[in-house]
């Protein structure tokens, strides 16, 4: 499978959108969510921001601002499958790290020791993997959602078997 780096929503589908929205109470937001939404990679790429700002005639530092403070919005290229991971103290105690590192493992995910980077994507575009602050679901630790369907209690054996779901090479 080709792995696609650069996706930007430009042309008749950006203008269609802004259209759409112009003019209307949270136009720059909205714009933003749809445009995400259309792209295939689930991202907004910097030349789609920049054409978002010329055709609003919004400065771009403010597009960028609003990109950059929801965490919604996703700045590079995501997978086609979403996993997130509770970090949350709880779930860290239950053993949610190992669940990451397993998930890595998993999916040959090659991650840094510092632990800088919150999100990671295949190099097939298939998974994103991120982490979150805390679910809200703590007696159900640990907690990890694929797809935004939400899984409690995982642990090593469960993992995998959510994981064969998604992917035929497990």
């Amino acid at each position: 499978m080709e792995t696609l780096i650069n996706a930007p929503v430009t042309g008749e589908i950006l203008d269609e959108i802004i259209e759409k929205y112009r003019g209307k109470p949270g136009m720059l937001l909205t714009t933003l969510e749809e445009v995400q939404e259309k792209n295939p990679l689930n991202y907004l790429p910097g030349e789609t921001l920049a054409e978002i700002s010329k055709k609003l005639k919004v400065p771009y530092t403010q597009v960028y601002s609003v990109a950059t403070f929801y965490s919604f919005f996703n700045l590079k290229p995501q997978g086609k499958h979403s996993i997130v991971v509770c970090r949350g103290t709880a779930c860290h105690t239950k053993g949610s790290k190992a669940l990451l590192d397993d998930i890595g493992k998993i999916l040959g995910i090659k991650r840094t020791g510092d632990d800088t980077e919150s999100s990671f994507t295949t190099p097939d575009n298939m998974f994103t993997i991120r982490t979150v602050a805390c679910f809200g679901q703590c007696a159900q630790s640990p907690v990890v959602a694929i797809d935004n369907v939400i899984y409690s209690n995982v642990n090593s054996r469960k993992l995998m078997k959510i994981l064969s779901k998604y992917t035929p090479r497990l």
